[in-house]
C-alpha cells in the first residue's frame, strides 16, 4: 500500500534547485520537503527567512515516525507522518528558524511505496535503525532464513542514529 506525500515534498532536487525554488517564492515562512543528496533515505526540511535557505534533517525511525535533528538541548519529537511534523512547525517558537508560513508546492503527485524483499515479505531491519535503502541488497553471505548482518554489513546504507 503507497503512502502519499505532502505537496511540499520535491524528491531528489538538488540543494540550488531547492534555493532557487524558495528563492522565487521569496517570502519568509517558504518550506518545502526534499530528499537529503549527503543522507540516504533522509530528507530535508528548508525553510527561507530574509533571504536564507535554512536545512534541517529529518530521519525516519524503523517504526515509520519522522523526526527533526535539531542543534542545542531541544527535545526530540517523533511524528507518525510528514503531515503532522509540518502542523506542528507552523506554530511560531517551535526551534526553527522561521515557524512554516508557505509552502512551495510541487507540480506533480508523488507516493512512497513499502520496502519489499524481493522473494516475499518486507524485510525487518534492525532496532532503532533508520529505514533501509530500496537500492540496498541482501549480503552474498546470507540466506533467506536469516537475519541480516548489518554491522558487517560493507555497503550498508544506514546512517547512524544516537539513542535518546
Amino acid at each position: 500500500m503507497a503512502t502519499s506525500l505532502p505537496v511540499c515534498y520535491h524528491g531528489a532536487i538538488s540543494r540550488k534547485e531547492c534555493e532557487d525554488l524558495l528563492g522565487k517564492k521569496n517570502k519568509d515562512g517558504a518550506y518545502l520537503i526534499r530528499d537529503s543528496e549527503t543522507i540516504r533515505g533522509a530528507m530535508c526540511l528548508c525553510v527561507y527567512k530574509k533571504k536564507v535557505v535554512y536545512t534541517y534533517r529529518l530521519l525516519q525511525t524503523c517504526n515509520g515516525q519522522y523526526t527533526v535533528l535539531m542543534s542545542g538541548e531541544q527535545q526530540e519529537m517523533y511524528f507518525k507522518n510528514l503531515d503532522d511534523l509540518i502542523l506542528h512547525f507552523k506554530r511560531k517558537n517551535q526551534g526553527l528558524a522561521m515557524h512554516l508560513r508557505h509552502s512551495v508546492k510541487r507540480k506533480t503527485a508523488m507516493l512512497i511505496h513499502p520496502q519489499t524483499h524481493p522473494q516475499g515479505p518486507p524485510v525487518r531491519p534492525p532496532p532503532r535503525s533508520p529505514v533501509r535503502s530500496p537500492e540496498a541488497e541482501l549480503s552474498p553471505m546470507q540466506h533467506d532464513d536469516e537475519e541480516p548482518d548489518y554491522e558487517n554489513y560493507s555497503t550498508s546504507d544506514y546512517v547512524k542514529v544516537l539513542p535518546n
